[in-house]
């Protein structure tokens, strides 16, 4: 348990939404929290980057998704996405500890940037693990010097996270996103398939085919979109990339 008061935990919030279908089984209420660390070349929502938003302690936040459980009937629940969620972790934590008390599935949608393996961020990262359900990892890619180019960062402690939770039997989805020309190379996603296959606890893989939808906030806020001119992956490049994972 969070060693925080939910009453004082507080998170920032980028938006709500309150009939999710696509991040984790189910209905699902998802709060999209606010900061990365990330910058991903090809991210949708570059808005997320800043720990801006609206203020939320855990209690309030839940109090108000709890609103909508007639929703989520025998298989819908809570997901926390964002932006990186991890980068608040305690606000997380208490946020699903009060979920758990109400018997409330809970999932964390996360590229798990800020995972560490030093003993005093497993500690707190071992009470988020007590109170989720299920972890969605992104994986952009294999190779490490092209995930520095394609992010910004290393993924080393991104694959040391996956084990992690493999290791401590804890239910993972894997996603993809499929960009042309960038993460869509064969060798990289032959290595994924072995990576992901080491992993004793991912229960669904998914590609997530690129889309152009969130380049006007990139203009928005000034910054230089590097993908123009990329298009959204077609039918037989899906369909190649599914094969390769084994999907």
């Amino acid at each position: 348990m969070s060693m925080n008061k939910p009453e004082k935990t507080t998170g920032h919030i980028h938006k709500l939404e309150t009939f999710g279908l696509v991040d984790g089984p189910g209905v699902r209420f998802v709060a999209f929290l606010s900061g990365c660390a990330m910058r991903c070349k090809f991210c949708h929502n570059p808005d997320t980057w800043q720990s801006s938003g609206e203020e939320y302690t855990a209690k309030r936040l839940f109090d108000y998704a709890f609103r909508y459980k007639t929703y989520w009937r025998d298989n819908g629940g809570i997901t926390v996405s964002g932006g990186e969620p991890l980068l608040q972790l305690e606000f997380v934590t208490d946020f699903f500890t009060l979920a758990k008390q109400q018997g409330i599935h809970t999932a964390v949608d996360t590229a798990g940037q800020p995972f560490r393996d030093d003993s005093e961020y497993l500690a707190r990262f071992d009470r988020l693990m007590n109170v989720t359900d299920l972890f969605i990892l992104d994986l952009k890619m294999m190779d490490e010097q092209g995930h520095r180019s394609l992010t910004g960062v290393t993924n080393d402690n991104i694959l040391k996270m996956a084990r992690y939770l493999s290791d401590n039997g804890r239910q993972m989805w894997i996603r993809h996103v499929l960009v042309p020309g960038l993460t869509d190379d064969d060798d990289d996603l032959k290595k994924m398939y072995e990576f992901i296959s080491s992993l004793k606890t991912v229960s669904r893989v998914e590609i997530l085919p690129y889309h152009t939808l969130g380049i006007s906030k990139w203009h928005e806020l000034g910054i230089p979109y590097e993908l123009e001119g990329v298009r959204a992956p077609d039918q037989a490049q899906i369909d190649h990339a599914k094969e390769l994972l084994h999907i």
